[in-house]
């Protein structure tokens, strides 16, 4: 059974930092892609970014180019990180990582694509 697990999630104030990981188990498959998204209430998810399982490429959604960065750890190659700086009140939502087929996955921004998803972590950002 595939599990995602996010954390890192919390409250911090804008100029500030956070980062979030996510740790996956039970995947059925090795070349994956990995995705973050957040949710707003009532709004539709929004892409982040994304992250293939060999950890050489890296997709970015246009809000968080240039401040967030996603990584996979060198040792535990099914845990992904989310390094968000110069985070600002627009950064609030709830964070989900979400993990695709790498050979299905069409279209790294459309949530579609991806089969699971991890519960999510709140992400709140103080002016």
């Amino acid at each position: 059974q595939v599990q995602l697990v996010e954390s890192g999630g919390g409250l911090v104030q804008a100029g500030g930092s956070l980062r979030l990981s996510c740790a996956a188990s039970g995947l059925p498959f090795s070349n994956y892609v990995m995705g973050w998204f957040r949710q707003a209430p009532g709004k539709e998810r929004e892409f982040v970014a994304g992250i293939a399982w060999t950890g050489r490429s890296a997709v970015y959604g246009d809000p968080v180019k240039g401040r967030f960065t996603i990584s996979r750890d060198n040792a535990q190659n099914t845990v992904v990180y989310l390094q968000m700086n110069s985070l600002t009140p627009d950064d609030t939502f709830v964070y989900y990582c979400a993990v695709a087929v790498a050979g299905r996955l069409t279209n790294w921004r459309d949530s579609d694509g991806y089969r699971n998803w991890g519960q999510g972590t709140q992400v709140t950002v103080s002016s």
